[in-house]
């Protein structure tokens, strides 16, 4: 009571003054009160008999620099096999898994929804598999960030879809493109960053970029029976991204915003924030009801990763790591110190990489440098 959500109780490493109690008044090794699989073992005993060895083995095990940097081992549920996977999520809600980032699907007699449309690489063999779940033309492509692996397929996907409801209409004269294919979703910002590509390599052509943008909190739809809602998120992974939620299914897309493989991409230099990321981690978790014993109930697509019924334990890692950078930063301490300290240890096996586009480095030094230079993130209107 009377905390903030993201302040989760802790000690820093070194700084637990209760760590011992135990092992002191049981006279029970440190080592076996830390407990752990290898004290399951009757083998385990032999080792407690030498009081000096066992004491280096507490005091290693308790070390965030003990020991080699771990590449992630999340479970990856793309296999990787050039191939799209179509898992039935809930309501009329489908989730596919193939092209380097999830995309989320809605069917229904108005038309299909989509929300994100992955690298593009595979973007004939998405078209293929949506249309095995609809005969429904695509008719709006929502975007939850402009990074490539969110809108490589935009062009394509539009051109492949249709949108009736401008034609012939008012607000048919505020879109250039209207009825000429689906139309794109995003918030201003997503467009803003995708044209500023304009000169760059992996520029995508104008025609995929959202024509229908907002600007505030967040942009509301009713399509195929239910209430959807598109909800911007400041300053989270970039200033741009967006969560939506599929209000009658009881799913909500993430975006980026959360993984289940990675630490999160936090974009710096595109607006992306530590702080931002637990607000809108935040309001994820405001917006989710379990069903039983926090089990079921709203489900979760993330951004990469396995579907899943809850982010707390994600927000809690990041709050805590955001909080051991932090008391680092009011100790005086570089980034260099800072990476060095490893203050991510104790979670770099679920979610580090030492190679790649996204490593623990990058995710440690984005985090110091969202405390150092705080951005004043947009109010959620």
């Amino acid at each position: 009571m009377g905390r903030r959500d993201d302040q989760i109780p802790h000690y820093v490493w070194g700084q637990h003054p209760y760590l011992r109690e135990y092992s002191e008044q049981r006279n029970v090794p440190l080592l076996g009160a830390l407990g752990g699989p290898e004290t399951m073992y009757p083998e385990f005993v032999a080792k407690l008999k030498d009081p000096a060895s066992t004491e280096a083995a507490a005091n290693a095990k308790l070390s965030p620099s003990a020991g080699p940097p771990h590449v992630s081992r999340a479970v990856d549920p793309d296999p990787h096999d050039g191939e799209i996977h179509v898992l039935p999520v809930q309501g009329n809600i489908y989730m596919l898994i193939g092209d380097g980032g999830n995309i989320a699907v809605q069917v229904g007699p108005q038309g299909t929804l989509i929300v994100d449309t992955g690298t593009g690489r595979l973007a004939d063999k998405v078209l293929a598999a949506i249309r095995k779940l609809s005969d429904h033309p695509i008719q709006f492509i929502v975007n939850t960030s402009f990074h490539l692996d969110h809108t490589g397929g935009n062009v394509k996907f539009r051109a492949a879809g249709y949108d009736p409801s401008y034609e012939g209409s008012f607000y048919a004269n505020h879109f250039a493109d209207a009825g000429a294919g689906a139309t794109i979703i995003g918030h201003q910002n997503v467009q803003n960053r995708l044209s500023a590509l304009t000169d760059k390599t992996a520029a995508i052509p104008a025609a995929g970029w959202p024509s229908d943008t907002f600007l505030k909190g967040r942009r509301r739809k009713f399509h195929n029976g239910e209430a959807i809602e598109i909800f911007w998120e400041p300053n989270a992974i970039t200033d741009g991204d967006s969560m939506v939620q599929f209000r009658r299914s009881d799913v909500i897309v993430t975006g980026d915003i959360f993984t289940t493989t990675q630490y999160p991409f936090i974009d710096v230099k595109n607006g992306g924030s530590v702080q931002g990321e637990i607000q809108a981690l935040n309001h994820i978790l405001d917006q989710t009801v379990y069903q039983h014993q926090e089990e079921g109930g709203t489900l979760i697509i993330p951004g990469k990763g396995r579907l899943c019924d809850e982010v707390g334990e994600y927000r809690d890692m990041i709050a805590i790591i955001r909080d051991r950078v932090q008391a680092k930063i009011n100790q005086g301490a570089s980034l260099d110190q800072v990476k060095a300290a490893r203050l991510t240890a104790d979670y770099d096996d679920r979610y580090g990489a030492t190679a790649g586009p996204w490593t623990t480095d990058m995710f440690v030094e984005a985090v110091y440098l969202s405390l150092k230079n705080p951005l004043v993130a947009s109010a959620r209107k």
